[in-house]
């Protein structure tokens, strides 16, 4: 739910100063491998205006391999701070699919 309309372009703006709980789930599929090359590992991130949070997962993937990268943290944000989600792939054939039961939550603690 976007309490606020703070979720738009793919990005959070935290609407009030505070500490928040961000939280991702990210489904990574068909994270192909090449011949020949090292195996597929997966990074996702929270980055926010203050730090980035990182998250690797899937080191050493055989090639078409599924995997879920999750990550919880708590951020101190200012109002109008952002925060968004970004994933990365290191080696093979730098493509894959988002399953499209992903999320990301974020939850002002106070």
């Amino acid at each position: 739910f976007d309490v606020g309309s703070n979720f738009a372009s793919n990005t959070f703006t935290a609407p009030v100063t505070g500490k928040y709980l961000l939280t991702i789930n990210l489904g990574i599929q068909e994270a192909d491998s090449t011949s020949g090359s090292p195996r597929v590992s997966l990074q996702g991130y929270i980055v926010t205006s203050n730090r980035s949070y990182l998250v690797i997962g899937g080191t050493g993937l055989d090639e078409d391999s599924t995997i879920h990268l999750t990550l919880t943290v708590v951020a101190d944000m200012d109002a109008s701070d952002t925060a968004k989600v970004q994933y990365r792939q290191i080696n093979g054939s730098a493509q894959a699919d988002v399953v499209t039961s992903s999320f990301f939550a974020g939850y002002l603690l106070g």
